[in-house]
């Protein structure tokens, strides 16, 4: 409350005798918190409250800058007070992505994720080396490390032996050397159903929740995208805008594999590196964190992990892994409705 005074405070002397309300707009896995203030004549605006304590803005400001500058429908960028952690941006509304496919057809669908593709492809053709932080082995190795430490370990309450922890980092190993392979451009990280907004200018999707943004492979934001954690399509209407979007970036000169199947190839290992990840984050954000929203989230995350060692024998030690833990927990193999995972205490 202490933070939402301030913020009524900074609002009134922004716009002095403008009466106005402040209604939750949405929150995150961060700190970061947001606000929809309303004004008289029912104008809108959203504040972003990230407190200097935990949340540093000029990430978000600068990717801001570059998204917009690329064509991206990011918000404007109306007032800041960063001192106090705190940003007046455009509203783009509350319809997201997710709201608008969970129940749609897969031609429904369809303009959706092509617009998003195309959003996607000005992002990654704006890409300048050196303007954001370099998604590097380091980083992508420290994610990867999230699986065995919170999801293995801590959420399922598997102690692994030594021998499977040396198979497990050979494979991690093998991930990366693929992962590090592929061209660079600017990746969003979490370009996904509830990133984008229903598309506000020129049937471009509005892009939110971008300040995490790094410089780093080119498959990433698509594995993001088509294998969302959050909505699940069959994987042939997955493959099919996968293909769009080779065509798409070929046309734009990026730099994607002329083959198909090479380029296919990376985009399943680096959902491996991601889908390890996020299993790592959804059980971070529950034992650490307290916030059990993500836990039904794991057996699609799962599925899509699965479904990916298993098409390439150089990731049977993780399949066999995998399989061990199924003795564990039924997420591996989907037998268990969504939303009734247990974790281990």
């Amino acid at each position: 409350m202490q933070r939402q005074r301030a913020i009524e405070h900074w609002l009134a002397r922004l716009f002095p005798g403008k009466a106005f309300s402040l209604a939750p707009a949405s929150s995150d896995a961060s700190f970061r918190r947001y606000f929809r203030v309303t004004w008289q004549d029912a104008t809108t605006a959203i504040v972003m409250d990230a407190p200097p304590a935990h949340e540093d803005l000029h990430p978000w400001l600068q990717v801001q800058q570059l998204f917009h500058a690329a064509g991206a429908a990011v918000p404007d960028i109306l007032a800041r007070e960063l001192e106090q952690g705190f940003l007046l941006i455009s509203d783009l509304g509350a319809t997201t992505y997710l709201d608008i496919l969970r129940h749609a057809t897969p031609q429904q669908a369809y303009p959706h994720y092509l617009a998003a593709l195309d959003t996607l492809v000005d992002i990654q053709r704006a890409s300048r080396a050196g303007m954001l932080p370099e998604y590097d082995r380091a980083l992508l190795k420290r994610e990867l490390d999230l699986f065995p430490d919170w999801y293995v370990a801590r959420h399922l309450g598997v102690e692994m032996g030594n021998a499977q922890r040396q198979q497990l980092a050979a494979v991690f190993e093998k991930i990366l050397t693929v992962n590090l392979a592929e061209p660079k451009v600017y990746v969003h990280r979490d370009y996904h159903s509830r990133n984008l907004m229903l598309p506000v200018a020129a049937g471009k999707p509005g892009v939110i929740d971008f300040q995490d943004a790094v410089y780093g492979p080119i498959s990433y934001d698509l594995v993001s995208l088509l294998k969302d954690a959050y909505i699940e399509w069959e994987e042939e209407q997955a493959l099919d805008w996968l293909i769009r979007y080779w065509e798409k970036a070929r046309q734009a000169d990026l730099p994607v594999n002329p083959d198909f199947a090479v380029f296919h190839r990376d985009y399943e290992w680096m959902g491996v590196q991601r889908h390890l990840k996020v299993l790592g984050i959804f059980a971070r954000l529950y034992h650490r964190d307290g916030k059990d929203g993500y836990l039904k989230d794991m057996p699609l995350v799962a599925k899509y992990l699965r479904g990916a060692v298993s098409r390439y024998d150089e990731l049977t030690p993780l399949r066999r892994l995998l399989d061990l833990l199924e003795d564990k927990v039924t997420v591996f193999g989907h037998t268990m409705p969504a939303g009734q995972l247990k974790a281990k205490p």
